[in-house]
């Protein structure tokens, strides 16, 4: 089994829009630095009964073909925000790909509002072909077990402020994306993780994503063998935490692997 983070910048992309030359602002971010090319946030399980993939951003398309994903079997939504969600449309091409609807996962308050935006994906399938999306709805608990692609996914409730999102684990594998606080229910989750993917925006306070500050804290109470950064903003700059970042804690890259046993 293995991970792959597809993307690892925040709503916005690193390098966001605009700069001095219109050619990107970096913030802190060296731009001779590969790895501070940051995508939209997402992630693919893969495992032999299949691959499961988390969140459909807005970068979607390239990050699949740039991780050499040819094949998704499932889709696991953490919630509708845009940078989460708005590369659905692209799924009609990996409906072609496995010749059938694909299940998404998701709360039922992240299934309604997605399906708000994109009511043509959700529509049943009428075959032959995908002109469109077709995705099939399945309404989970936050605190369900699914196994889409034959492997066991506990989800997790989350808080990032203006809504609730999915946190979820693998075995010993910890996902955590989009959150600026962890309730005793998600400690209990991810109690003994050994590697752990989490959400970490910027150095300072944030209204709906925990700074680096707290993430360290986290860590800190969990003791995870490897932790590893995403999500990440212009604040963050790859040399920078390569240098302050406490052992066993580093940053995420786009395109970065993750063995899992």
């Amino acid at each position: 089994m293995r991970v792959i983070l597809l993307g690892t910048g925040g709503s916005a992309g690193v390098p966001t829009l605009g700069g001095a030359d219109g050619r990107g602002d970096w913030g802190e971010c060296d731009p001779a630095e590969p790895r501070n090319r940051r995508g939209r946030t997402s992630i693919a399980i893969q495992a032999e009964g299949g691959t499961l993939l988390v969140d459909t951003g807005p970068d979607m398309r390239a990050q699949l073909m740039a991780g050499g994903i040819g094949r998704v079997d499932a889709i696991l939504y953490t919630h509708a925000h845009a940078d989460h969600i708005m590369g659905l449309d692209d799924v009609r091409i990996l409906n072609r790909l496995v010749g059938r609807p694909i299940q998404a996962f998701g709360t039922a308050a992240t299934m309604d509002d997605i399906a708000a935006r994109f009511a043509y994906a959700f529509r049943p399938w009428r075959p032959p072909g995908f002109y469109r999306p077709v995705v099939e709805p399945v309404v989970v608990a936050p605190d369900a077990v699914i196994a889409p692609c034959g492997f066991a996914v506990r989800l997790f409730d989350q808080d990032h402020g203006m809504v609730r999102t999915l946190g979820l684990r693998v075995g010993g594998f910890g996902y955590s994306t989009d959150v600026v606080v962890l309730d005793e229910r998600a400690f209990a989750v991810l109690a003994g993780v050994d590697t752990w993917v989490v959400s970490c925006f910027q150095r300072g306070p944030h209204r709906t994503h925990a700074r680096l500050s707290e993430v360290l804290r986290w860590v800190e109470r969990l003791g995870p063998r490897r932790t590893i950064l995403t999500h990440m903003g212009t604040d963050l700059d790859w040399a920078w935490m390569q240098a302050n970042l406490p052992a066993g804690v580093e940053a995420g890259y786009d395109g970065m692997e993750i063995a899992l046993s």
